[in-house]
């Protein structure tokens, strides 16, 4: 049945009205759910049972906003706060990214004994901290992370100089393991006396820690700036020298190795022999030698004993030589004497000591027993 004029006007201008509807719900914000309080009170009660000052019931917000970390914030503030903190103490509520759980709960456990205005030192902070530093790290202000504050407050300890002390906190120091506290703590204090730039405090950092880990008696003290700097540089040269050996490894083996910068070497076996007590000179005297197949192991020999051996990194990978040592253990101590090259029929084709000299007679005993032990072929 046809339709009628107005009938048709009807349903033209009903959808319209669907048509402008669904323009509005296109272009308007969905709404928004309110904040949701009760999971920040307990988010920031997990763990702390029993420690909070005020009931949580009673907590009455006037916040707008929906951003969790925030939340969670003006929470441990109404439950656990009697005094206003620094803003590196209340940072482990609005962002834990890159901390471990031992970590987040020292610094919560921080947190609430120092709003709660109770001592931080008893707390557990006299583990790092002297009385005087701990009362430094509460009263700091500014823009400082957590562990910028922490260590801020160690160095203010070794210097009056804020300028200083600011910009050794925002160096590699700061993101050193709190278990190496006291090397660490010595590396700061030598910046506090030689002060240099941040980027250079840096660079420094990187050397100072490789040392470090290689030797865990490696110490500053005696040392210049201008003497560390030199040590670097060495060291520097010394990296690039081990990169250039594993590239030629790599080109050589046609695939990496799991232990970096070595090689399959010689199949003779390390040598050693202590002395007869009426022999020794030294109560535990011993002699050992060994073999040298990696890059890091040549490159220190040759920064060591002052020869050019870490050149013949070539011909250990290609199998044309093998890099021995003789080393001397006595009184705890090991002292490098020789670096001895043989070549793939074990014949002695160099023997060289400090600075590429001979080797003295009690030297040559001792190689001759180990040629006799061993098969190896010495040249007169």
């Amino acid at each position: 049945m046809a339709r009628s004029m107005i009938q048709r006007r009807q349903d033209a201008e009903r959808e319209r009205t669907e048509a402008y509807q669904a323009s509005l719900r296109r272009v308007s914000p969905a709404s928004r759910s309110a904040p949701d309080f009760e999971r920040a009170l307990d988010e920031v009660r997990r763990g702390f049972a029993g420690m909070a000052i005020r009931d949580g019931a009673l907590w009455r917000p006037k916040l707008k906003t929906r951003d969790p970390a925030r939340l969670r914030l003006a929470a441990a503030r109404y439950l656990y706060a009697r005094y206003p903190v620094s803003a590196a103490l209340e940072a482990i509520w609005l962002d834990r990214s890159g901390l471990d759980g031992q970590e987040i709960a020292l610094r919560l456990a921080w947190y609430i004994a120092a709003a709660g205005g109770n001592s931080l030192y008893k707390a557990g902070a006299n583990a790092w901290l002297s009385r005087k530093e701990v009362h430094c790290f509460l009263n700091l202000s500014g823009d400082l992370t957590f562990d910028e504050a922490f260590w801020m407050a160690i160095i203010r300890s070794y210097t009056e100089d804020l300028g200083l002390a600011a910009r050794i906190a925002r160096t590699k120091i700061t993101r050193t393991p709190r278990g190496e506290l006291a090397f660490w703590r010595e590396v700061a204090r030598f910046f506090c006396g030689q002060p240099t730039s941040r980027e250079e405090i840096d660079d420094l950092c990187d050397y100072v820690g490789a040392m470090h880990q290689r030797d865990r008696a490696y110490s500053l003290k005696g040392r210049t700036l201008g003497s560390l700097r030199k040590q670097m540089s060495e060291w520097h040269r010394d990296v690039a020298a081990i990169e250039r050996i594993e590239a030629m490894r790599r080109r050589v083996a046609g695939r990496v190795s799991p232990v970096k910068g070595a090689w399959d070497g010689s199949r003779l076996e390390d040598w050693e022999w202590q002395p007869p007590a009426k022999e020794a000179k030294a109560h535990g005297e011993r002699f050992f030698i060994r073999q040298l197949r990696t890059a890091e192991d040549l490159v220190a020999e040759s920064r060591a004993m002052h020869h050019c051996v870490s050149t013949y990194a070539g011909k250990c990978i290609a199998g044309y030589a093998s890099i021995w040592v003789l080393r001397r253990k006595a009184l705890g101590k090991i002292e490098r004497l020789l670096t001895i090259e043989l070549d793939p029929r074990h014949r002695a084709v160099q023997v060289r000591g400090f600075g590429n000299r001979l080797a003295m007679p009690d030297e040559c005993k001792i190689l001759e027993r180990w040629a006799k032990a061993k098969g190896v072929t010495l040249r007169d």
